[in-house]
């Protein structure tokens, strides 16, 4: 059993976000809804990955912030660009270094899987030029980052 769950407070669209997460990775399913009297949804219960988490609509007073985000490690280009595009996709927003609001407010890190290695260097005038190729991007190009 996981001990910690991470808990989201949605305006009104806690299925809608757990429906959208999880059709972004293998595995992972909706396992709950609990409607309120007049039908409408409060909690959605879902899992991500094998990770369990609760969204509930809780109404305009909640909000999310960029303090808080959920990272994806990802294993190559082509699943940096999947998500990156389903996620900014539907009023979603681009942010800098692999960061980004959905379309619900909430934030990701969409990086890659080595990304402290593509980051580093022995030499440090190359590891300074990673570095400042990284603090241009938006999506993380993982071929600029080795070519830096």
């Amino acid at each position: 059993m996981q001990k910690i769950t991470t808990f989201l407070t949605f305006n009104d669209k806690a299925k809608e976000a757990a429906t959208l997460y999880t059709s972004l990775f293998k595995g992972s399913k909706i396992t709950s809804v609990t409607n309120l009297p007049n039908g409408s949804v409060m909690t959605v219960e879902f899992e991500l990955a094998g990770q369990k988490y609760i969204a509930m609509n809780g109404g305009p007073r909640f909000t999310f912030s960029t303090g808080i985000s959920l990272a994806v490690s990802c294993a190559d280009q082509a699943e940096i660009d999947e998500l990156w595009d389903k996620l900014t996709a539907n009023g979603g927003e681009p942010g800098q270094c692999g960061w980004l609001k959905d379309p619900f407010g909430v934030s990701w890190q969409i990086i890659p899987t080595n990304m402290g290695q593509l980051l580093r260097s022995d030499d440090p005038a190359r590891a300074q030029r990673k570095m400042a190729a990284m603090l241009q991007m938006q999506k993380i190009d993982i071929a600029t980052l080795e070519q830096a």
